[in-house]
């Protein structure tokens, strides 16, 4: 079966965020929830979900990514592909639609943050013609979820 890509829509939240789990996405200082809010009230159309199949109740959520442009540059963040669905091209199909989108919103350049510890990851991403850009990613918490 073929992977259908389309935005995400609130059915979608629990499938989500399920998937983040499944891909060890999820960390105790982002409530995923909460950073599906702050996703969906900036470039709502950037978030985009993966089916399996189809839209229909059986056709599952098995990849998700969320985009965005600031102006400058573009992101990219929580790009998952369930373990299960894995080798099929899904991650890949996944990147070029959020960058397709991303493109058409006039970005220059994407953006992305791997750990350097994981290998494969960074493969998959040099795969797809992205390279170090040897910088150091510096970041600041401005609000800790669930400390508010």
């Amino acid at each position: 079966m073929s992977l259908l890509i389309r935005p995400f829509m609130e059915k979608d939240r629990e499938g989500v965020i399920a998937l983040w789990r499944e891909c060890g996405l999820v960390v105790p200082w982002n409530d995923p929830s909460r950073d599906i809010d702050r996703k969906l009230l900036v470039d709502p159309d950037l978030f985009l979900v993966g089916l399996y199949g189809d839209d229909s109740p059986g056709g599952g959520i098995v990849a998700a990514v969320m985009g965005g442009y600031e102006g400058h540059r573009g992101w990219i963040n929580y790009l998952a592909v369930t373990p299960a669905h894995r080798s099929r091209g899904y991650g890949r199909m996944m990147m070029e639609a959020v960058e397709k989108r991303i493109a058409e919103k006039g970005c220059p350049k994407i953006n992305l943050q791997v750990r350097n510890s994981n290998l494969a990851v960074i493969h998959f991403y040099e795969h797809l013609g992205y390279s170090s850009d040897n910088v150091i990613g510096f970041g600041k918490r401005l609000v800790e979820d669930g400390k508010e």
